[in-house]
């Protein structure tokens, strides 16, 4: 009989560390899979903004950056601004609050590039959106995506947080140094969370 106890007691002790094994990894493979879907789950992050008149311009506009796989897509709609070229460039600094927008500094440029079109082999400063057209109605709309921005990561080179966008006068003719000789800075926003 008493054999038979510590024989009943033994197959308890066995049967109860099973399930704990069991229980145990099934709560690992669960771990893993959740792991997996997140690394695996896209992430997207979404920043809208407004734009202001700068040096007695009317010109305002609404701009929706969107990352999304390592991509960042802006979508800009643009108002009040003189029919045909304007340049729309990201500019150093956040900072809107002088009354001609130049308290935002100049072109953003972390790469110590030669100013240019976007994309040149010559070279290209990260805020070289480059130049969109303004209809008779005064509106204009800039769509443009690229894996050389990012918003908010730890790559001083791509994150366009605390920058900010510029609409300028006139065009930018992508040769004059250091802006390519776009006119006044008539609308002025900030990238900020």
């Amino acid at each position: 009989m008493r054999h038979l106890k510590y024989s009943i007691l033994a197959l308890a002790v066995i049967f109860a560390t099973a399930c704990k094994e069991s229980k145990k990894e099934a709560q690992e493979t669960v771990e893993a899979e959740v792991e997996k879907t997140v690394k695996e789950t896209p992430t997207k992050k979404e920043l809208k903004m407004t734009l202001d008149p700068k040096s007695g311009s009317n010109a305002t506009g609404t701009i929706t950056f969107v990352e999304e796989n390592g991509v960042v897509s802006m979508t800009a709609y643009l108002s009040g601004l003189d029919k045909g070229e304007h340049a729309i460039h990201i500019h150093e600094s956040a900072d809107c609050s002088s009354p001609d927008g130049k308290s935002t500094g100049g072109h953003w440029n972390p790469t110590a590039q030669p100013h240019g079109k976007w994309g040149s082999e010559t070279g290209y400063h990260k805020g070289d959106i480059g130049n969109f057209t303004v209809g008779e109605d005064g509106k204009g709309e800039v769509k443009f995506s690229t894996s050389e921005w990012c918003l908010g990561c730890e790559d001083d080179t791509k994150n366009i947080i605390g920058k900010a966008i510029i609409v300028h006068q006139g065009t930018d003719d992508f040769t004059s140094q250091p802006s390519g000789a776009a006119g006044s800075r008539i609308s002025c926003g900030a990238i900020i969370e």
